[in-house]
């Protein structure tokens, strides 16, 4: 289901909401497109983002987790004050399963042997160059991800050269923690104006990575809910 765009109260063109994949009296998952702030920044021209959105067809819509401006997928949403709280301690308790998939630079033969691989690189602020954050083994914060070539599915494009597709897992949740281990281990995502060199960031026109699952137990009946959106690239 999804919304459609109507007047503004200032007789403008009212921006749309993002697809909706599910919703209750307790929760939705929406899909946020790439370019699109979940929360409002810094400025009159930075408060069009995703939960404001959101507000105009639910109002009361509550932030639980944040994906990056760059970064495409699945954005879960509370409704309400006691959902918020109950999905936020789901996520502080790592309850919350989450899968990206994204192409990096790389090729297969470049990647180790087995099905999962750890990048356990701690992770801080880069003060001097904020917002971007770096792998600082003295003053980081615990950080690990898990990740995996992406099995070969049918219909999927054919990988570019010197590129692999992945999947990640994101064990923690630090800012802009796939974006700092994929390039700490030599892979960076393509389209990455942060991480990514040059010749990498130049190789797409928006940065490859896309929230394309995520499962939770129901906030109130404890049920398990699992969600799933295909990468647009």
């Amino acid at each position: 289901m999804s919304a459609v765009s109507g007047p503004a109260p200032d007789g403008g063109a009212q921006p749309p909401v993002p697809e909706c994949l599910y919703a209750d009296g307790d929760l939705i998952v929406l899909a946020k497109p790439a370019g699109l702030l979940c929360v409002p920044g810094r400025g009159p021209d930075k408060q069009d983002c995703l939960s404001a959105r959101a507000a105009h067809q639910w109002p009361g819509a509550c932030v639980v987790h944040r994906l990056d401006q760059a970064t495409s997928g699945l954005v879960l949403m509370a409704l309400h004050a006691g959902a918020q709280r109950a999905l936020g301690n789901a996520f502080a308790a790592r309850e919350v399963h989450k899968r990206y998939v994204a192409v990096v630079h790389g090729s297969q033969g470049t990647v180790p042997d087995g099905p999962w691989q750890a990048i356990d690189l701690p992770i801080a602020a880069d003060w001097e160059r904020r917002p971007l954050r770096v792998v600082d083994p003295q003053h980081g914060k615990p950080s690990l991800t898990r990740w995996r070539p992406a099995p070969a599915t049918e219909g999927a494009p054919a990988p570019a050269p010197d590129t692999l597709r992945v999947l990640l897992e994101p064990v923690t949740g630090r800012t802009h923690q796939l974006r700092v281990h994929m390039a700490a281990i030599g892979h960076p995502i393509l389209g990455d104006a942060l991480y990514a060199p040059p010749s990498v960031q130049a190789r797409a026109p928006r940065l490859l990575l896309h929230a394309q699952q995520i499962a939770f137990a129901h906030p109130r009946t404890g049920a398990p809910l699992s969600f799933h959106l295909p990468a647009p690239f």
